[in-house]
């Protein structure tokens, strides 16, 4: 069955839709009272976040769109030092969409939501002429706990630099998909919860967290540069990616400091730190590739890379337009 105007109208097939579909995995006692506004349960300071999904195509290898909203939603909360607790999404769905699609996506988001420990508390659903896309908007919100203040300025010379795992995976996948290349490269997209929980519950000292999505590694990294005002150095061959990822950098020219994860944190953590935090993610789930690949440095807001061959590169920011409809 296709999705048609009708499942707009906000009469019968609007309300069947809802029912057959969003109520059905969305299922929960706040969700169910069918209310214009979720009344939930709060303390102390919250983190908001909002995002939308447009990625082509909906199904790739590792992830689907509604997998992706739900990570890409709780890990922006996370990177915070929220705790995520509610999200709400918001479905624009072009007419001609195949019903058992979206009933799939509705099923990944319920249980992702639930390996999450978020709880889908509002929703919408719009239907727009079109060629059977589907799109998603959702909104997180988490408590951060008292004492917790993590900002991309507080980096200072002699913190030390990590990254949760294998860089361009989720790109890579992506591209796979559209150009049907054929390898065996999976998304990695992910929701980082347990590691993150781990890392704040660890002891140690963390300057600034943050997932990095579009724009790739490089581009968050100059962003905590110019923020805190100081040059951060990176090491080539301490900086993680998979071989298959790198023979298809290779056959297309693509940098994998410049490609979209959406399972992969940054952290820059005090020096003596380090190998705590580094064995933390090692030993969270999705960390086993975690590493170390630099340090920061009194110096002009910039960023460098000591490469393979004994050089250094400037590192700059993402220029142009990149993959589009990569999350």
């Amino acid at each position: 069955m296709k999705i048609n105007m009708e499942h707009g109208s906000g009469g019968k097939a609007t309300s069947d839709l809802i029912s057959n579909i969003f109520a059905k995995h969305f299922n929960n006692e706040i969700l169910n009272r069918m209310e214009d506004a979720a009344v939930v349960p709060g303390f102390g300071r919250i983190a908001v976040t909002t995002d939308s999904f447009v990625v082509t195509p909906l199904f790739f290898r590792g992830g689907d769109i509604g997998h992706l909203a739900v990570c890409g939603t709780v890990n922006d909360l996370l990177m915070g030092g929220a705790v995520p607790k509610y999200l709400t999404c918001g479905f624009i769905i072009e007419e001609g969409a195949d019903m058992e699609a979206l009933d799939r996506i509705a099923a990944s988001m319920a249980a992702t939501a639930k390996k999450a420990v978020v709880t889908i508390v509002a929703g919408d659903t719009k239907v727009i002429e079109g060629k059977g896309g589907i799109y998603i908007n959702t909104a997180g919100v988490g408590f951060v706990p008292d004492g917790v203040n993590l900002d991309c300025s507080s980096c200072r010379a002699g913190d030390v630099v990590l990254v949760s795992g294998n860089l361009g995976d989720h790109h890579a996948a992506i591209l796979s998909e559209r150009l049907s290349i054929e390898n065996k490269i999976a998304s990695d997209c992910a929701p980082l919860c347990e590691m993150v929980g781990r890392l704040m519950n660890s002891g140690v000292n963390l300057r600034a967290m943050r997932d990095v999505t579009r724009g790739g590694l490089a581009t968050v990294l100059n962003e905590f540069a110019k923020s805190s005002g100081c040059m951060i150095e990176l090491e080539e061959e301490k900086i993680p990616v998979s071989e298959d990822v790198k023979g298809f950098c290779g056959f297309l020219g693509l940098d994998p400091l410049y490609m979209g994860n959406e399972g992969k944190m940054l952290l820059v953590t005090a020096p003596e730190d380090a190998p705590r935090a580094l064995e933390v993610m090692k030993n969270s789930e999705f960390g086993e590739n975690a590493a170390i690949i630099g340090c920061v440095k009194k110096g002009d807001s910039a960023v460098t890379m000591r490469t393979a061959i004994g050089g250094v590169r400037m590192v700059d920011i993402l220029y142009g337009e990149g993959l589009p409809r990569i999350c």
